[in-house]
């Protein structure tokens, strides 16, 4: 993740700073500006929205069911194209890729750069790893037709809108109105995408917040994005659990997994997935360069055997299996997955009775 820092201008001479600078305030880590890998090359000073279109190159095998990812499929989409403005003035930017047998575009509104509270603007590595593993499991089974599933900090929503294709009914969830209303931008978008019985909903959804989600039915509201009682009652019967680089502190680790376990512990049984990145800072505690934010999400984690022991102790537990990603191809061409990314599978056990 890189910081852009604003140079400061020329001021009379200050005293000497400590030898190691105080810790941020709050306030102060909002003002942070990010950029993700991914926008890498993007000129960082242009502001407000821009469009890629990422184009995912399948191999040239039949799928199970080929109905389900037909309508991806841009036959003319050149295999260069020059970067252009649309019709309001916004930056369309075309990814290169490289032509295989099948091609399909989706296209995604998103920053190049971001407060850190408003990540979700941006498109992150370890979210095109887990929609590399959502169109592979699209391509080489039907695991994901049908289903109810959930994407828990969807961002972008470039995740849940691959899922569409297959799936009955998703729900991307995410937290802030400028991000989810942009998640809701991109929904639009691409909504011809989705097969013709799919149910997209773009909902709020608060980790910090009391569960279920709140509700609001039967009357006028200016909040936009709000849960109805059917719809939390179809969110409790989804099956699959999707979220992608939604660790990177401490206290949103753990919101993350009580959301998590609070879903999971619903019939039916659940599996979840989840992409994340390794992000290393230097620590005062640690004098050391450490990855905390990872330690704080494996400690979580259990393997079956430690699993069965907590078990006969009465408590819960998430069973955590990593998945190696060269078993899973490189359907997106215009990343680079790099070396600390890594994809898990999460189940939960119940507390024994």
């Amino acid at each position: 993740m890189n910081v852009r820092e604003d140079s400061s201008s020329s001021s009379p001479p200050q005293p000497a700073p400590p030898p190691f600078p105080p810790s941020p305030t709050p306030e102060e880590e909002e003002e942070d500006i990010v950029m993700s890998e991914v926008h890498l090359g993007c000129p960082p000073n242009l502001s407000g929205p821009q469009i890629s279109r990422f184009t995912f190159s399948l191999p040239p095998v039949e799928p199970v069911d080929r109905k389900y990812i037909d309508a991806f499929k841009d036959e003319a989409t050149p295999t260069h194209q020059v970067a252009s403005l649309d019709e309001d003035g916004d930056l369309v930017v075309t990814r290169r890729c490289r032509r295989s047998k099948d091609n399909y575009v989706v296209t995604i509104k998103h920053n190049i750069t971001s407060s850190i509270p408003s990540v979700g603007l941006q498109v992150w590595r370890a979210e095109l790893i887990l929609a590399d593993f959502v169109l592979h499991k699209m391509v080489a089974s039907s695991e994901f037709n049908g289903i109810v599933a959930i994407e828990l900090g969807a961002g972008t929503g470039l995740v849940g809108i691959l899922l569409a294709r297959v799936a009955k009914t998703i729900f991307l969830t995410d937290h802030g109105d400028e991000v989810v209303d942009n998640c809701a931008d991109n929904v639009r978008l691409n909504s011809e995408l989705f097969h013709s019985q799919a149910s997209v909903h773009v909902r709020e959804l608060d980790w910090k917040d009391s569960w279920p989600p709140k509700v609001v039915e039967n009357f006028p509201s200016k909040k936009r994005h709000i849960w109805t009682s059917a719809e939390v009652e179809e969110l409790q019967r989804a099956s699959l659990i999707v979220a992608a680089d939604v660790i990177y502190s401490d206290d949103l680790t753990n919101a993350f997994f009580s959301t998590l376990e609070r879903l999971m512990m619903q019939r039916p049984e659940k599996v979840a997935y989840l992409a994340l990145e390794k992000r290393y800072n230097f620590t005062l505690d640690d004098l050391n360069v450490v990855a905390n934010g990872y330690s704080r999400f494996r400690s979580y984690l259990r393997d079956e055997g430690e699993c069965n022991d907590l078990k006969s102790r009465s408590l819960p537990c998430f069973v955590g299996k990593r998945i190696d990603l060269t078993q899973i191809p490189q359907y997106v061409r215009e990343y680079d997955r790099g070396n600390d990314v890594e994809l898990w599978q999460i189940k939960y056990e119940k507390r024994k009775p």
